[in-house]
Parts: structure tokens; sequence; C-alpha cells
């Protein structure tokens, strides 16, 4: 599922500029357990979530083709001028920008957002695992989405939706 939802985001990336912020993805779920398991700090479980987000944006800049790992807003615009697609190892930035509170409550739903109001974005995508239930976003989201960016949340393996939600064409 993983290889299909990455095609569909390269092929939208031929019409659109995109900027890909990871989810923490089996990393977050690792920090996760660790937290469950010994008890982390809000702080501590926070940033090491942040890194899971760089460690899940190495992983997707190694599977797609034309991508470029950035780490800021400067990065991001160089990548876009260049004609790739940035994915971004978000915890640099999230470091010395430290803009959100340190919970559970806030996620990479939250950090995307946050992300899509500084470089300008009228769109958010959020793909999620398939089958996700429940509330699908964290409880800081409403919060953190800015005015004016219009946001979308996609099970991963709805590939037609995520399509609809991308604005691309049968891939």
């Amino acid at each position: 599922m993983f290889d299909r939802v990455v095609s569909v985001v390269h092929a939208a990336a031929r019409s659109q500029s995109l900027l890909i912020v990871p989810g923490g993805g089996p990393f977050a779920d690792a920090v996760r357990d660790v937290d469950r398991r010994l008890g982390l700090s809000d702080a501590a479980a926070h940033w090491m979530a942040v890194l899971a987000m760089d460690q899940h944006a190495h992983l997707i800049a190694d599977r797609l083709a034309g991508t470029s790992l950035v780490t800021g807003p400067r990065e991001i615009a160089s990548a876009i001028e260049a004609q790739q697609i940035p994915v971004l190892a978000p915890s640099r930035w999230l470091v010395e920008a430290d803009p959100l509170p340190h919970s559970w409550d806030v996620t990479s739903d939250s950090i995307a957002a946050w992300v899509a109001g500084r470089v300008g974005a009228r769109r958010l995508v959020l793909v999620k695992p398939a089958g996700a239930e429940g509330d699908v976003v964290d409880a800081y989201f409403t919060r953190a989405l800015p005015g004016g960016v219009e946001a979308a949340v996609v099970e991963a393996d709805r590939i037609d939706a995520l399509r609809a939600a991308l604005r691309v064409a049968g891939v």
C-alpha cells in the first residue's frame, strides 16, 4: 500500500507543487509503545515522535524518485524551484520554532497543519492508515489548521479518494 500511495503522490507532483510532511508511521508507534511501557515525559515523547517523522521522511525520500529531503522553509522553496518534491524532516524547524504543545494531543496532523500555514499552502491532505477508526485527526488539529487552508483526510487504501484529494488523474 505504501508504494501505491507514493505513486499517486508522484503523479500529483507532475502537475502541481507538493510538500510531503510525513507522519511518524511505525517509528512513532515505537515511541508510543516505549511511552506506555516506561512513562516518558510529555516533552520527551513529543520530541521523540517528531524525530520519528524525520525517520519516515528518510524512508519516503528513499522510495520516491525526484524528491529532496528538506528541513525548513528555504530548502522547501529551493526544492520546488528545482522541480523536486520536498519531503520535510521537521525536527530542526520545530525545535527552532517550538510552536505547539508537547502532548499526544499534538501529532503529525497538527504539525502538518502548522507547516501548511507557514508555507502558505491552500490545501492539506492527510493520508491515514487503512481502517482508521474513531477520531482520525489529533485533538489539537482544528486549532493548528490555519484559516483558508482546506483539509482532506483520506485512508491510504482509498486510492481513488486520494487521487481526488490530490486532484490527479488516474494512476
